[in-house]
């Protein structure tokens, strides 16, 4: 497979303030060990040559709480999380490193690689929670969901796997539907407003949540199963 990453730009700080010395540490040592084998032929080479029963990806995972405590609960399910921040990876590594999870690979860098390299109809679940709205007109074409995107969603999920979107922005969310709807290969799981007005199940928050709720924003949570086929204008 070609390697586009230099045709992209990745918007956005990859560093806040300067890490503390146990994330450096942690950075330095265990952070290698945990990105995922993009080379390799089968799942299990991408987790060092351990077996999940399924696989699921975090999209711009930030301080990493929810993609933990996920990994924390299923630990049958090989967890991906990809974050270009380097302080949310940080964060993240100590919470790997506090519960012991085995379950998890982090690539510090544009989950467009991680979609690029995956087999089809990979994935059994994908999250992208609070993902950077960039609200101005001219910086729509930087928002995570667009037609590239959804084609390899599409491409990398299994029949049946859910998508969760959540956002605190009803412009992104209504961008998001829009696109969906003309992708056509997700089905909305929502049949009434208390549908999308509910967080998922098992859903442990996340700091960007926090922070919408403390500004009175409303989230958001959108809920979609891969469709066998797509069906272009629908949901």
């Amino acid at each position: 497979m070609a390697d586009v990453r230099n045709r992209r730009l990745i918007y956005g700080r990859r560093q806040g303030h300067k890490l503390h010395p146990r994330q450096a540490r942690l950075v330095r040592d265990m952070l290698p060990a945990l990105r995922p084998d993009m080379t390799a032929q089968s799942m299990a080479g991408w987790f060092g040559g351990a077996h999940f029963d399924a696989y699921a990806l975090e999209i711009g995972f930030g301080g990493g709480e929810h993609l933990a405590a996920r990994a924390q609960e299923n630990r049958k399910t090989g967890f991906i999380g990809c974050e270009p921040f380097i302080n949310g990876v940080a964060k993240l590594l100590i919470a790997i490193e506090a519960a012991g999870l085995d379950n998890v690979r982090v690539h510090g860098d544009d989950a467009r690689d991680i979609l690029a390299a995956l087999p089809d109809a990979t994935l059994a679940c994908v999250y992208l929670l609070y993902p950077d709205p960039w609200p101005k007109l001219r910086h729509h074409k930087r928002r995570f969901v667009n037609d590239e995107n959804l084609r390899a969603l599409f491409r990398v999920m299994q029949p049946g796997a859910t998508l969760h979107i959540a956002s605190d922005i009803p412009d992104y969310v209504s961008w998001s539907l829009m696109h969906l709807r003309r992708h056509g290969g997700f089905d909305w799981q929502a049949e009434a407003a208390t549908d999308w007005a509910a967080p998922f199940s098992g859903w442990p928050g996340t700091r960007y949540e926090a922070k919408a709720l403390a500004a009175r924003r409303v989230p958001a949570y959108l809920r979609f199963t891969r469709r066998a086929q797509a069906q272009p204008g629908t949901l």
